[in-house]
């Protein structure tokens, strides 16, 4: 009985903080972040090469009626904007011949190719295929500033005891 009581007066002063935690809006992430893999912008320069490089140009700098991809323009108009965004606009409206016609994972790739022409990193996973995923990650034309978090040092001056005698470091890590 004692130990049910100590339980519900435990998750009664950890509820609200775990509530709290809940409603922290998710850490954004950027086309800096390495968003896509090399793999996938491969991918889409093949499905870009057939099915978007009559309009808007092999080298993506736009043709007679379609706008470049690439370049200050682009970024400029998709900046602040997300990756969402950005696929949406791809996946209702392209191809111009017949709109909707690509799937979800072509236009991820598309999307993928165009990110790596802008000279955005690659990373470890693919860019996703549902435009609320890709609502997370923001098109930033300049590289954001680095974050800073805290980082344990183990190695610390005086951190040298057992472990009762030590005393937690943390340093500013950028």
């Amino acid at each position: 009985m004692k130990g049910l009581l100590l339980f519900a007066a435990l998750a009664g002063v950890l509820t609200p903080f775990c509530l709290l935690r809940a409603q922290e809006p998710a850490e954004t992430r950027s086309v800096w972040d390495g968003v896509y893999t090399d793999e996938q912008a491969k991918r889409g320069e093949e499905v870009y090469r057939k099915e978007c490089a009559a309009c808007h140009g092999e080298m993506l700098t736009g043709g007679e009626s379609a706008p470049p991809l690439t370049g200050g323009a682009f970024q400029a108009n998709w900046n602040g904007l997300t990756l969402g965004d950005l696929f949406e606009r791809i996946r209702k409206t392209m191809p111009l011949s017949k709109p909707g016609r690509l799937t979800r994972q072509q236009n991820a790739d598309v999307l993928a190719f165009m990110l790596s022409i802008n000279k955005f990193p690659a990373g470890k996973t693919e860019l996703y295929r549902q435009a609320e995923m890709l609502k997370e990650i923001r098109f930033e034309t300049k590289k954001p500033a680095p974050k800073n978090r805290l980082v344990f040092n183990s190695r610390a001056p005086g951190n040298q005891g057992s472990s009762l005698d030590r005393t937690p470091f943390f340093r500013a890590w950028s």
